[in-house]
């Protein structure tokens, strides 16, 4: 940008001849071309020169960077070129592999000088083969869509479809258009899912003194297409619909139609929040935070409503890495080395605490600390979760307390605790004996007891469900939707799909169902 515009000019100048004595010495012409250029195939260097809007030529002492104005003219010879500074232009743009009838498909739309709500969008069917041949060419129909995303009806089954998308900078100036076909028909969809029936109460946002909270383990893709998977944990589950595509679209479904304003997911692998959930969301006005677990692919994400909420800060961290680096843990991570088994086990496990502070836009004083997690799940590991979720009240009081003094807190995730667990029993009570029999839930040589307690005072918001994870082997509580009771009240909670309807293919996840856990849902309110 500093440079001065003559140099940037003799560069265009010589690249101009350049091309020129290469063109010369292409084909039957190079003969003529090189007489035209003199010397062996060296071409006349052009005259270039780069003029304002106004006709007067810019001198060549001005930097780039205020030399090249929209508008301005660039003379290459006798060719003219119009400048165009920064036009909006498309990146990147893409549909999903899988297209379901009924279901939204979400283009991933990267642009710059542009934004995809500014964006032109045009989607197209193929045209069907009359009398049932092969089509000759492809012809292609608009449908009367212009939105950005798209919700194919059944009447397209079989067809592919192409989208044609103009950016645009919301200023009127719009780029190049690009065009990206699908790369298969769409599908029929499923029918009825588990999520149908909730969406009847969650139709439109809630307003503005209301925060909707959606706390799901979606099944990462990392654990759903292993071979152990599908023979062993879900052999009940037909292989396709474990698919990445196949439940992504159930998902994208699921979580638009919450009308969410706040969204806590686990085992979300890093592809899928960059190329489905992020793009499908922020068309639906959610912005995503995403924090990958160390040494595995998946992690966790919150999602916010963005007309609701600003973000003013995270503070994420990693368990074991907190524990031995941060003064805040010194006193935890001392009592922690009288048990070097256990230790040992904390330091191994690679959870993660997201932790985002928020600020709503129509009232600013009003902040939100919103946490997520998802604890070590062995069936035995109690008294490791005891230790991760210690060192995670710590963390959240630090920054609900210290950091921005009394904001009120929502803790969502999947916190691998039954209703009867030392886990469970420490976030809603406070504190912890040193005698309860998580401490030992490994086994007396793996025991370790301490006192822990924490000053906030949490309610579970969707109470305690029989069951919000439903496998062929188990089904028991495990997520939870942790609030301040001192600052938030529930004003409603969506009521979880039916027995009946869980169980219609046996367990979780199935063709109506894409996880084996089920989201929960609720309306909170500012006391």
């Amino acid at each position: 940008q500093a440079e001065p515009l003559g140099r940037a000019l003799a560069r265009i100048a010589t690249n101009a001849a350049k091309g020129h004595s290469k063109a010369g010495k292409k084909g039957k012409k190079s003969k003529k071309a090189r007489a035209e250029g003199g010397a062996e195939g060296e071409a006349a260097v052009p005259a270039v020169r780069l003029f304002s809007r106004d006709g007067a030529a810019v001198a060549e002492e001005v930097p780039n960077a205020s030399a090249w104005q929209d508008g301005a003219v660039l003379h290459i010879g006798d060719a003219r070129y119009r400048v165009e500074r920064n036009p909006p232009a498309l990146t990147e743009l893409r549909l999903p592999r899988s297209l379901l009838a009924g279901f939204p498909v979400c283009p991933k739309v990267s642009a710059e000088f542009a934004a995809p709500q500014h964006c032109l969008f045009r989607w197209f069917r193929e045209q069907r083969p009359a009398g049932g041949g092969d089509a000759a060419g492809e012809a292609w129909v608009e449908t009367a869509a212009a939105e950005r995303v798209f919700t194919p009806s059944n009447a397209l089954v079989g067809l592919r479809l192409k989208l044609r998308c103009t950016p645009g900078d919301g200023e009127q100036r719009y780029g190049p258009a690009r065009e990206v076909e699908s790369s298969g028909p769409v599908e029929a969809g499923p029918g009825a899912c588990t999520f149908d029936a909730r969406h009847l109460y969650t139709k439109k946002v809630c307003g503005h003194g209301s925060v909707r909270a959606v706390s799901y383990n979606i099944l990462a893709d990392t654990y759903a297409q292993t071979e152990f998977s599908r023979t062993v944990l879900y052999p009940y589950c037909a292989p396709y619909a474990l698919e990445i595509d196949y439940r992504q679209n159930l998902l994208k479904k699921e979580l638009a139609g919450y009308s969410a304003d706040l969204i806590c997911l686990q085992e979300v692998d890093k592809s899928v929040f960059v190329d489905s959930l992020a793009p499908a969301l922020d068309a639906f006005g959610l912005e995503g935070l995403f924090r990958i677990k160390e040494k595995q692919h998946e992690g966790l994400a919150t999602f916010y409503r963005r007309d609701k909420f600003s973000l003013l800060s995270q503070h994420d961290i990693a368990f074991s890495e907190a524990l031995l680096s941060e003064p805040l843990h010194k006193e935890l991570c001392e009592q922690l080395a009288k048990y070097p088994l256990v230790q040992e086990k904390v330091l191994q496990r690679s959870s993660v605490l997201q932790v985002s502070v928020l600020q709503s836009t129509s009232d600013p004083p009003r902040k939100l600390c919103v946490a997520n997690t998802h604890l070590y799940w062995h069936p035995k590991g109690g008294n490791i979760r005891l230790i991760q979720i210690a060192v995670a009240m710590s963390h959240i009081k630090h920054v609900a307390c210290d950091l921005y003094p009394n904001i009120p807190v929502i803790f969502c995730g999947d916190f691998n605790s039954t209703p009867s667990s030392g886990t469970y029993s420490f976030i809603s009570s406070g504190g912890i004996a040193e005698d309860h029999e998580d401490w030992v839930s490994n086994g007396e040589e793996e025991r370790c007891s301490m006192t822990l307690s924490h000053p906030f005072k949490l309610l579970s918001a969707c109470g305690e469900p029989a069951y919000t994870n439903y496998v062929g082997g188990f089904h028991g509580c495990l997520d939870y939707i942790f609030i301040d009771k001192n600052a938030l009240e529930v004003e409603q909670v969506i009521p979880l799909p039916s027995h009946e309807e869980i169980t219609t293919h046996q367990a979780l996840p199935s063709v109506s169902h894409p996880s084996d856990h089920i989201a929960l849902i609720c309306d909170l309110k500012w006391k």
